[in-house]
C-alpha cells in the first residue's frame, strides 16, 4: 500500500523526518518496504529559469527556425528554437545547459549545447509539456511579463514535493488501509517515544448542509445481512471537470490517475479516511430508487471496463427499479457511472459484509482498491462521516448543492467489542511489567477506550473497525508493538523444558519411512491440501457428496479439500514430464478430507508412492530399467520391512483409478498398489504408464505402536542355501509357493525367495517355471547334508501334491 508522507501531516502536526517515521512505522507493524521522492513535476524544474527574449530572428538555413538571444539574468545567450510563437520581448522558461527533462514517458533527456544548421544554440526554450506543467505543445510558453529575467522557474509554479512511502500491510490490518489509519499508529508510537500525545487533526465537516429536496432517491435494502449499513444523499447543479492540482497531486504520488473532479474525491476520501464510496449519475438510475439485493443467477451485467459477467445467485448488486448499476463493494457499471455530462449524482457510502464482497471478487476475478478494503473490514461508524467529508470536497471542487437528507438504512447496529485484560495477564504474556500509566497512555492514542481500571485490570472498548481485537491476547500484542519490542529485556538466563517422546511417534516413524525411501532413490513432495471439485468428479469411488468445500475459495482449483492424494501427484508429474523430467519416483505424507452424510468431518492420513518412466537411465552398465509394477511393490514392502511389518497377505483389488492392482493386508488393509488408469492419467496430459501405492498410514500407526519386536542375536552358525527350479501351472502365484514351503517346514526353513520367472518356448503350454531360494538355519547347531536333504524332500512333495509343481 502506497502512502503520502505529506498526506499523514494532514492528520498529525509533526517534523518533517522521514527516516526516523519510516522506522517507527515498520517497528509498529507496518513493515516499510520501500520510501520514494515524489515531484508534481518530475525533476522540480530545476535548470529552468525565466528567460527575456531580446531577438528573435529567422534562421538563414532553416524555413521554421529562428535564431533568439535570451537574457537568463547573469548572461544572454544563443537559442535556436522552431516554436511558431516565439517573438522578442517575451518573458519564457528556458532549459539551461546540464538541465534534466522528461519526456510522456518519464525518459530522462539532457540539454547539452549543439549546433542547429550551422547555428549554435545554448538551452532550449520551452513548451508546456516539455516542462510537464500541462500537455500543449502547440508553442512555447509565455510567461508574464512581471516575472523577473533570472528567476529559477520551480519558484513560479509550485513544485510540491512528498515522499511516498511503500507498506507491506498484512491482512489483518485493517485499520491501516488509510491515511488516517497509518497517521494514529504513527501518533501512538510517538506518544511512547516523546511522553507527549500530538493533536489529531481529523478532517472537519461542519460545513455540510443540505440546500434543498429536490431529487430524493429512496433506498430499499433487501439483503441487509451482506448490506449491515447503507448510506446516500444527491447532489445536483454540479460541474464535472478536471481536478484542482492539490487533489491531482495528492492522488498521482500514490500511483492513482486522476480522471475528473469527482471520481477524483470518491478515491481521494477512500485513501484518506479508508471508506470506499461510489457515485452514481442520478439521470441514470430509473425509477429514483436504490434497491441492495442480490438478482437471478446468470444476469448478464456490463462493468466499467465494457466486459459483461454472468452473475451468481449471491453477488450483491446495487440496482434501480429495471436493472442493475453495480456490482455491491466492487466494480460500477457501464452505463451509471459519472461522464461529462454528468449535472447530478447519488453518493454512496456504504459498508458491505466482507465475507460477501470476497466470494464476488473472487468469483469474478476482480481486486479494486473498494474490494481489498471491504474484504478485511472497514469502520462501520465512519460510513456517514465519510459521506459528508466527500459532499464537502464536492461542493468545493465541482459547485452544486446537496437536494436530499441523507439515507442511512443501519437497522443493526455493529456493536463495539468490549474486552477485559489483567495486568497480570500482560506482565505475563510480555516478560515484563510496563508502567500502568503508560499502557493506558498506549491504548487512547489507538481509540481503544478504558471504560475501567482497578489494581487488577483494565475494561475496554475496542471500536468495531479493530475487527482483530477482540481477545486479552490480542490488546497485550497492541500494547507491545507501540511500547516496542526492543525495549523489552533479555534475561540473564535460558529456561528450557526437556521433552520426551516415544521412538513410536508418528513424526518419528514417518521420519524412518522417508530415509527409507531416499535411501531407494525417491524424492519427497508435498502438494496442495485443496484440489480442484472437477477432479471428483472422475470416478464415482471418490464421491462429490463426501467432499469438504471451502466456504471462501481463493480460486476454482482450490475450492475443496482433497479426498486422494492421487490428484497431487498426477498434477506433479505432469508438471516434470511437460518439462521433460520422465522418469520420476515420488513420495508423499498428507491427509485427505471427507464429509459423510451423518455431517461428521474425518482426516485420514496416507503415505503415496508414485513411479513412472525408469529406475535407471540407459549407460554403458546396461540399458534402461523400467520401474514396473514389481519394482513398485518391492519399495512398499522394503518401507513395511522397515517397521517392522513382515507379515503380509495380498489378493487382487479393483479400484476405480487403477487399472490393475494388488491390496496388502496385516490383519487390516494398509495399502494398494497397482498401475493408474489411463482414464486417470489422460485427464492430466500424461501419456506414459504411471504406477502407484497408496499406503493407510493410521493403520501402519496403529501396527507399530502395538506390537512389540523381540530382539534377538545374530546367528551363530551358518546359513544354508538351496534352490529348486518347478515347473508350474501359469495360475499358481509365488505367494502360494511360499506358503506351502514354510508350512512344510517351520522350525529350520527361514526364507524363501523367487530370483527367476521363465514362460516361453521349450515349455508345455499353460507352464511357466519359477527359480525358488530356500534358507534353511539351525540356531544350535550346523546343519548336516543328511538333515538339508531331509527338509528339501519334505518341501519339495508339499509342493507337487499341493501345487502340482514339478522339479525340472
Amino acid at each position: 500500500m502506497r502512502v503520502s508522507y505529506n498526506w499523514i501531516k494532514q492528520f498529525i502536526n509533526i517534523p518533517h523526518d522521514i527516516d526516523k517515521h519510516t522506522a517507527l512505522l515498520t517497528s509498529l507493524g507496518l513493515e516499510v518496504e520501500g520510501v520514494e521522492k515524489f515531484e508534481s513535476v518530475k525533476g522540480g524544474l530545476q535548470g529552468v529559469v525565466v528567460g527575456h527574449v531580446e531577438t528573435c530572428e529567422k534562421h538563414p538555413n532553416a524555413d521554421k527556425l529562428k535564431i533568439t538571444t535570451v537574457n537568463l539574468g547573469e548572461k544572454t545567450v544563443q537559442i535556436v528554437c522552431g516554436a511558431p510563437n516565439v517573438e522578442a520581448g517575451q518573458k519564457v522558461p528556458v532549459a539551461t545547459i546540464g538541465t534534466v527533462l522528461y519526456d510522456v514517458k518519464g525518459e530522462a533527456w539532457k540539454i547539452k549545447k549543439g549546433k542547429i544548421r550551422g547555428e549554435e544554440s545554448h538551452g532550449m526554450i520551452c513548451a508546456e509539456d516539455e516542462l510537464g506543467l500541462g500537455e500543449s505543445h502547440d508553442g512555447i510558453l509565455v510567461l508574464d511579463d512581471a516575472c523577473e529575467v533570472g528567476t529559477p522557474l520551480s519558484e513560479i509554479y509550485k513544485i510540491e514535493q512528498d515522499h511516498v512511502i511503500e507498506i507491506g500491510l498484512t491482512p489483518n490490518r485493517a485499520d491501516a488501509m488509510s491515511h488516517m489509519g497509518v497517521a494514529r499508529d504513527l501518533r501512538a508510537g510517538l506518544a511512547v517515544e516523546t511522553g507527549e500525545l500530538t493533536e489529531f487533526i481529523t478532517p472537519s465537516v461542519s460545513s455540510f448542509h443540505v440546500d434543498d429536496r429536490t431529487l430524493r432517491i429512496d433506498v430499499e435494502v433487501e439483503n441487509p445481512e451482506k448490506a449491515p449499513r447503507y448510506c446516500g444523499v444527491t447532489l445536483t447543479g454540479l460541474q464535472v471537470k478536471e481536478s484542482p492540482e492539490w487533489l491531482k497531486n495528492r492522488l498521482k504520488a500514490i500511483g492513482l490517475a486522476p480522471k475528473n473532479n469527482i471520481v477524483d474525491i470518491t478515491n481521494y476520501v477512500m485513501h484518506e479516511l479508508g471508506q470506499p464510496l461510489h457515485a452514481f449519475d442520478a439521470n441514470k438510475i430509473t425509477g429514483n430508487k436504490i434497491i441492495v439485493k442480490t438478482v437471478e443467477k446468470d444476469t448478464p451485467f456490463i462493468t466499467l471496463d465494457g466486459v459483461e459477467h454472468k452473475l451468481h445467485e449471491e453477488d450483491l448488486m446495487i440496482c434501480d427499479d429495471q436493472k442493475p448499476l453495480c456490482i455491491a463493494g466492487v466494480y460500477g457499471g457501464e452505463n451509471s457511472g459519472v461522464t461529462e455530462g454528468t449535472t447530478s449524482i447519488f453518493l454512496e457510502s456504504a459498508y458491505f459484509d466482507p465475507v460477501s464482497v470476497r466470494k464476488t471478487a473472487k468469483r469474478h476475478g476482480f481486486n479494486t482498491d473498494a474490494s481489498f478494503r471491504f474484504e478485511r473490514g472497514i469502520d462501520p461508524n465512519i460510513t456517514e462521516y465519510a459521506l459528508k467529508r466527500a459532499v464537502t470536497l464536492i461542493e468545493e471542487c465541482a459547485g452544486g448543492h446537496v437536494s436530499s437528507d441523507i439515507v442511512d438504512h443501519y437497522p443493526v447496529k455493529l456493536e463495539d467489542h468490549e474486552v477485559y485484560v489483567t495486568f497480570e495477564q500482560i506482565n505475563n504474556l510480555i516478560g515484563q511489567e510496563i508502567p500502568r500509566e503508560e499502557i493506558t497512555t498506549i491504548l487512547s492514542s489507538l481509540e481503544i477506550n478504558v471504560n475501567h481500571a482497578t489494581d487488577a485490570g483494565i475494561g475496554l472498548t475496542v471500536p468495531a473497525y479493530r475487527n482483530d481485537v477482540t481477545r486479552p491476547a490480542d490488546v497485550i500484542e497492541e500494547i507491545l508493538r507501540v511500547y516496542g519490542y526492543d525495549r523489552i529485556e533479555v534475561g540473564t538466563k535460558l529456561n528450557a523444558t526437556i521433552a520426551t517422546t516415544s521412538r513410536k511417534e508418528n513424526n518419528r516413524i514417518q521420519n524412518i519411512a522417508a530415509q527409507q525411501l531416499v535411501g531407494l532413490g525417491f524424492y519427497e513432495m508435498m502438494a496442495n491440501s485443496l484440489t480442484a471439485e472437477k477432479y471428483h468428479h472422475l470416478g464415482e469411488q471418490i464421491s462429490a457428496d463426501n467432499e469438504v468445500r471451502m466456504l471462501n475459495p481463493l480460486s476454482s482449483d482450490l475450492a475443496v479439500m482433497r479426498q486422494s492424494l492421487i490428484y497431487g501427484g498426477l498434477e506433479a508429474i505432469a508438471y516434470n514430464i511437460n518439462r521433460r523430467q520422465e522418469d520420476l519416483k515420488l513420495f508423499e505424507f498428507g491427509k485427505s478430507y471427507h464429509q459423510y452424510s451423518s455431517g461428521q468431518f474425518t482426516e485420514q492420513q496416507h503415505l503415496t508412492l508414485f513411479t513412472t518412466g525408469n529406475v535407471h537411465s540407459n549407460s554403458w552398465i546396461g540399458g534402461d530399467q523400467p520401474a514396473d509394477f514389481f519394482y513398485l511393490k518391492g519399495a512398499v514392502t522394503a518401507v513395511l520391512n522397515r517397521l517392522g511389518i513382515t507379515t503380509l497377505n495380498e489378493k487382487a483389488t479393483k479400484l476405480e483409478f487403477l487399472g490393475e492392482g494388488i491390496s496388502l493386508n496385516s490383519g487390516a488393509k494398509i495399502a494398494d498398489l497397482g498401475v493408474i488408469s489411463k482414464k486417470f492419467t489422460r485427464e492430466f496430459g500424461i501419456d506414459q504408464t504411471v504406477h502407484y501405492a497408496n499406503i493407510y498410514w493410521d493403520e501402519i500407526i496403529k501396527l507399530v505402536q502395538t506390537e512389540n519386536k523381540p530382539i534377538t542375536s545374530i546367528p551363530k552358525f551358518p546359513v544354508v542355501q538351496r534352490d529348486f527350479a518347478l515347473l508350474v501351472n501359469d495360475e499358481v502365484s509365488f505367494k502360494e509357493l511360499q506358503t506351502v514351503a514354510l508350512n512344510a517346514e517351520r522350525k529350520l526353513l527361514k526364507e524363501v525367495k523367487l530370483f527367476d520367472v521363465y514362460q516361453g518356448k521349450n515349455l508345455p503350454a499353460g507352464k511357466k517355471s519359477y527359480a525358488l531360494s530356500f534358507s534353511l538355519l539351525d540356531e544350535n547347531k550346523t546343519l548336516t547334508d543328511k538333515q538339508i536333504d531331509k527338509v528339501m524332500n519334505k518341501i519339495q512333495q508339499s509342493l507337487e501334491k499341493q501345487t502340482g509343481a514339478v522339479l525340472r
